[in-house]
């Protein structure tokens, strides 16, 4: 039985002047789980937004959305409320309560639920969940993780049928997004409930799933199970839609031999299925095996250090606990370090006070005079003013008094590849399309340490890729780089150290083949996967490196 049937669904937003959806179609069943993937702005959240009768977008449209039979458009509003549920990206953009049982009862208070059908809800997905502790937490007091959880949680309660997910795991970290997912792979597997993820961290999430949707340019490009997709992918060629697909995949199609066919039942998507075929490839182990990379991490001249956190203590509240406990980091000039760690663990903080938006409690950040920090913020919103990009874009060269404004604009421009959002409102773009925006904002004040929170979130493999590019060039212009991040495989290839953030101070450092080749969750599936014959190979290239050699 088809649950959800689209059929030639087009649709324009208002005065936009191409579509967001362009003849979209496709139908799922039910008890399926499909993950919808492509660049930002092909229109994932746009679509997302159209099977849910409650969140459909104004503007201009036709065709056809319909839940089990029925156009969605008319179904009972109780019907539509309970059966359909939808987890959006940002958590704070779900929550309305201040309290995590308010937060909880909400949405069965909305619907009128008697007392005790609440309460019997309550306290078994509460137990389902593990949120007997958060229970009478205040909202403000638990991680980016555990509010995306009490999300889920509170869509659950109503019992739908069907689950939206658009990008939930951007805030989260790598722990975080993988039981997070897992959650939801155990709804679709043991109550068959059917569910719809828009993500761009496929590396997870394409093993879980049934079928993959593609969308490029509001149009549906491919439609097939993953291994098909792969097939598809790997046969044609497509070095743009390869990014999209598992780090052990792309390696597996590196490594055929050039016009061999590619069988679909041996293509592996999990860091288990690559270890069998590894196991399986005699010539290929004896090509990897011995070859040991340099662990070793280059020394930084003391006297090129920039700025340096001196065993910096700061806590929110005076009866509160302390989110950095002493820390010391330093940073050095043209570097590009990376720091990683849990939700929660006091990243944010600590680049908010090399930034200067904070002070230190106790000890001092320390920088060189007349140095330049310019900070990105996790939130890209709290950049925008105006009405359009281009106009935040000529305001905030203004401020920053650039001599040659439109030189500089037209650079940044075309180096993030954001032309074509110019004359938009800020606030009518995609996620990544606003980490853009909000990063050409921070690079006209022309800084000389960027501290940059979670750059990456929501950035589809393509703009993460421009994004690199971008800040290796900065580096190599002279610009030093200081990134919170939670993408691993983003960190392992492009950043020259790493740190960890743990209790409340840095608890390692070191050149990323160091860092990641010596973790256990905190690695890249490639690093998992050929650690036995290569242990300080992070990424694809790194293994296909020593094969050439």
């Amino acid at each position: 039985m088809e649950v959800i049937q689209v059929n030639q669904l087009t649709f324009h937003y208002p005065d936009a002047k191409g579509a967001a959806l362009d003849e979209v179609s496709f139908h799922v069943k039910q008890g399926e789980f499909v993950v919808l993937c492509g660049a930002s702005g092909c229109g994932k959240t746009t679509l997302l937004r159209h099977l849910k009768k409650e969140t459909l977008p104004v503007g201009k449209r036709s065709g056809s959305v319909k839940y089990n039979g029925a156009l969605l458009e008319e179904l009972p509003a109780a019907l539509a409320a309970e059966q359909i549920g939808m987890v959006f990206q940002n958590p704070e953009n779900q929550i309305v309560m201040d309290q995590v049982w308010h937060e909880l009862a909400f949405s069965m208070e909305n619907v009128g639920y008697e007392q005790a059908v609440m309460r019997k809800r309550l306290a078994e997905m509460s137990h389902f969940f593990g949120l007997e502790e958060l229970l009478y937490k205040s909202v403000h007091e638990i991680s980016g993780g555990q509010k995306q959880l009490i999300n889920l949680a509170s869509v659950m309660l109503l019992q739908p049928k069907l689950l939206l997910l658009d990008e939930p795991t951007s805030q989260l970290d790598p722990v975080a997004a993988r039981d997070f997912l897992q959650l939801i792979y155990r709804l679709n597997q043991e109550m068959s409930m059917t569910v719809i993820i828009s993500e761009h961290r496929l590396e997870d999430v394409i093993p879980l799933a049934d079928r993959i949707v593609m969308l490029e340019g509001g149009r549906v490009k491919y439609d097939a199970a993953p291994r098909e997709l792969c097939q598809s992918i790997g046969d044609q060629e497509a070095p743009n839609d390869l990014s999209y697909l598992p780090s052990v995949t792309k390696l597996f199609l590196s490594a055929l031999p050039a016009g061999n066919p590619i069988a679909v039942q041996e293509i592996p998507l999990t860091v288990r299925e690559g270890k069998r075929w590894l196991a399986g490839q005699d010539g290929i182990k004896t090509d990897l095996t011995g070859h040991e990379g340099n662990h070793e991490s280059k020394v930084q001249d003391a006297k090129q250090r920039l700025l340096a956190c001196d065993e910096i203590t700061f806590k929110y509240e005076k009866t509160g606990s302390e989110v950095l406990k002493k820390l010391s980091l330093n940073v050095y000039k043209h570097e590009f370090l990376a720091v990683l760690g849990g939700n929660g663990a006091g990243k944010t903080t600590m680049l908010q006070m090399m930034a200067g938006l904070l002070q230190p409690q106790r000890g001092r950040v320390k920088k060189e005079k007349n140095i330049k920090v310019g900070y990105l913020a996790q939130n890209p919103l709290l950049y925008f003013s105006y009405d359009t990009v281009e106009e935040e874009l000529q305001r905030m060269a203004a401020y920053a008094g650039l001599v040659d404004r439109e030189g500089k604009i037209a650079r940044i421009v075309d180096a993030l590849q954001i032309a074509a959002i110019l004359p938009k409102h800020p606030y009518d773009l995609s996620g990544g399309e606003q980490q853009r925006a909000a990063l050409a904002l921070v690079l006209l004040g022309e800084p000389e340490v960027l501290c940059l929170d979670e750059p990456t979130k929501g950035l589809d493999p393509i703009a993460k890729q421009r994004t690199a590019e971008l800040l290796q060039q900065l580096c190599q212009l002279g610009k030093t780089i200081v990134m919170v991040t939670h993408d691993i495989e983003f960190a392992a290839e492009h950043a020259t150290r790493c740190a960890m953030l743990f209790d409340g101070a840095i608890a390692a450092e070191a050149a990323p083949a160091l860092f990641f080749g010596t973790n256990y969750f905190y690695t890249t599936a490639i690093n998992r996967t050929v650690r036995e014959w290569l242990p300080d190979a992070l990424t694809v290239k790194d293994v296909i490196d020593r094969w050439a050699n």
